[in-house]
């Protein structure tokens, strides 16, 4: 070879080493370019934060290429993507948002929360950072202020298929509402009971239950119109809910409104019938018909002093069909009751023998009654008792001893009699006081004991 030819192989060799090194020193110092390997999403349920028409031109391909690197699980290029879009334009929404879901795929909830947040501050409006806070604040166990920001979402963009996730958490935050409810009504707090159940029927407008719950609670608060209207609300959306029917009965009957708590309490019996709603419709048709009856009669329970007049009607309506069996005669003409409330009560308990009109044909009806006088009463109706087959009643002929009345005392058989039987009762250190004016309570407390023994089936009103 000449020499000619020897120098220009080693000019080749050379040029081959310098391309060779070079190449590898490129290696060795640039980045290579990142491939997004293609696959299912990683994160179906984040929004993408898009990027206006107006800002397509650079931002939109990085956005994307970001985004699509989260989708398959790189993080850390995700994240490298959106800073370099931040650094490019400053509090960039789109990226920013990015941001708060790369940090809601690595469970960061809190710092999450905090990049949807700034992003708002700026754009109010921006629905794929109102979806992503809803998700950051449901992550955190917030779910009222989740579902609320999902809603917003939703109305900022109704392209955003976000209706099934705001259903769960309607329905999830009906229940919690429910317990909060129910905790804070046991507790007495019914402000704060009648909140829950508002926001649970937000949620869960058509639940029945749900009305009735906030209908007792508002029952127990004294508003006895807004319990009324939510009982018929539960019951226009379940007819066959007769604990409603049953609570509105009870409203209706503290309102004084019995035929219509009858009502109520009929239609409860007709679903489900029940000893408790028989009970109370038993209850409400008695004091239906004492609201019918004078008001001298509805004033005997709370009088200071009874009269002959009180006695006679107290008699009439509690014992009525006991009366209307003892009759033992036409009842005389007895000349001062034709004008009085209570004639037609007295005549019952003369023609029974039970009171007795006086010599000169009057009842003298508003004449006051002394205790000695109501013991009398008692006995001439406990002597119209048959005594059961084989046995005597314990009260008859009862001798007992009353430091204020002895046995010389003219009441003295009566008293002994009707405290043995348990109709009245003596008072401290066992004194009767006979002389004393029975009040309208003891009256009621004695009748209630007198039908206890004369029918015992029968429940006083």
């Amino acid at each position: 070879m000449s020499r000619r030819a020897r120098v220009r192989v080693r000019l080749v060799a050379a040029l081959v080493s310098v391309i060779v090194i070079g190449g590898l020193m490129a290696c060795k110092t640039a980045r290579p370019p990142v491939a997004v390997t293609p696959g299912a999403p990683q994160f179906p349920d984040f929004v993408y934060p898009a990027v206006a028409a107006a800002d397509q031109a650079p931002a939109g391909p990085l956005q994307q290429q970001a985004w699509k690197f989260l989708q398959a699980g790189d993080l850390r290029n995700a994240e490298r993507g959106f800073n370099d879009l931040l650094r490019q334009r400053p509090a960039f929404a789109p990226a920013e948002a990015g941001l708060g879901y790369v940090a809601l795929a690595r469970h960061q909830a809190s710092d999450a929360l905090g990049r949807f947040d700034r992003v708002l501050e700026q754009a109010s409006g921006y629905a794929p950072a109102l979806a992503g806070r809803a998700q950051a604040l449901l992550a955190l166990g917030r779910t009222a202020e989740a579902l609320t920001s999902y809603e917003a979402a939703a109305a900022a963009d109704p392209s955003l298929d976000l209706g099934s996730r705001i259903e769960v958490l309607r329905f999830r935050g009906a229940g919690d509402a429910v317990q909060q409810a129910r905790r804070a009504a046991e507790k007495g707090e019914l402000d704060a009971a009648r909140d829950a159940y508002e926001r649970a029927l937000a949620a869960s407008p058509d639940s029945s239950f749900l009305y009735r719950e906030l209908g007792a609670v508002e029952a127990r608060a004294g508003r006895g119109a807004q319990a009324l209207e939510l009982f018929r609300k539960a019951t226009a959306l379940d007819p066959g809910d007769a604990r409603s029917h049953v609570l509105a009965g009870d409203v209706l009957a503290t309102d004084g409104h019995f035929d219509e708590a009858e009502r109520e309490y009929t239609a409860a019996a007709g679903i489900e019938p029940s000893r408790e709603i028989e009970q109370k419709l038993q209850d409400v048709r008695q004091r239906g018909d004492i609201a019918k009856l004078p008001a001298e009669y509805r004033a005997i329970p709370t009088a200071a002093e009874v009269t002959r007049g009180d006695v006679a009607a107290l008699l009439g309506v509690r014992l009525g069909s006991w009366f209307t069996s003892v009759q033992t005669a036409q009842p005389p003409l007895l000349t001062d009751i034709r004008t009085h409330w209570a004639a037609t009560w007295i005549l019952s308990v003369v023609g029974a023998g039970v009171m007795e009109p006086f010599p000169n044909h009057t009842f003298q009806p508003r004449q006051r009654v002394r205790r000695a006088d109501l013991a009398r009463i008692v006995v001439r109706a406990l002597d119209r008792a048959p005594d059961r087959p084989g046995r005597t009643a314990p009260w008859r002929d009862a001798r007992l001893t009353i430091p204020d009345v002895p046995p010389s005392h003219p009441a003295y058989p009566a008293i002994s009699e009707a405290i043995a039987a348990g109709v009245l009762r003596a008072g401290e250190g066992g004194a009767f006081q006979p002389g004393r004016v029975a009040s309208g309570a003891e009256l009621v407390e004695a009748v209630d004991r007198l039908t206890s023994l004369l029918m015992p089936k029968s429940n006083a009103r």
